[in-house]
Formats: structure tokens, sequence, C-alpha cells
């Protein structure tokens, strides 16, 4: 484990997707805090579509989420952005348009889900 810390905290960014997405045992939670407090100031992005004020949800204490709050909104760039996501929207459009005969051959639960770009 502190192997995995060491290269964490060695990178010159480190990106978090949606670390509020699932809730964190109390060891998780204080091993990501952990990381982020030794990254800090050192080249983090992190995304959410929670609110800060949920996230004590995720990291299961008031005083831990507050902290980590503390260190990771410190000489930052939030940059709030609200409208339909990007995922959603390029699924709906995938929908919508007409199957080939490759797609209908498909079968199963991830039949329609393309990986790669277009």
């Amino acid at each position: 484990m502190q192997r995995l810390q060491k290269q964490l905290t060695s990178q010159n960014l480190l990106i978090i997707d949606e670390p509020s997405f699932v809730p964190l045992s109390k060891s998780g939670a204080e091993l990501l805090f952990e990381v982020i407090s030794r990254r800090y100031e050192h080249g983090s992005i992190i995304t959410s579509n929670l609110p800060f004020d949920e996230w004590t949800e995720t990291f299961g204490s008031e005083r831990l989420t507050g902290a980590l709050l503390d260190r990771l909104t410190h000489h930052v760039h939030i940059l709030e952005m609200n409208g339909e996501s990007y995922r959603l929207k390029h699924s709906r459009k995938n929908r919508q348009q007409p199957k080939t005969h490759q797609d209908q051959n498909n079968v199963g639960p991830w039949a329609n889900i393309r990986f790669g770009t277009r």
C-alpha cells in the first residue's frame, strides 16, 4: 500500500474521477485523504457530480470531509458545469440512429455499448 501511495504522490498530475460516487469504507476514506494531503498543491484534477455538502455521505465523517475539502479547495479553480451530461447526450443520439446489420447480430447487455472514438 505504501508503494501505491508513493507512486500516486510522485506523479506530475493525478486525476480522480468521481471520488464521491460510491461511499468509502473508513480505511478507504482515510487512504484517499492521505494521498490528497500528500499531493496538496501538486497538480490534481478531481471531478464530481455531487456538491461538496453531500461528500460527507461518501467519506463518512464531517471532520475528514471538511479537512479534505479544505485541502482540495485551497488555491484551486472550481469549474461548475451545469447542463446535460455529455455521455447521456451521445447515448440518446446513438439510440436514435438506425441499427446496422452488424448491430442486429450483437446480443447481450453490452451490445449497444461502443468503446473508442468515432
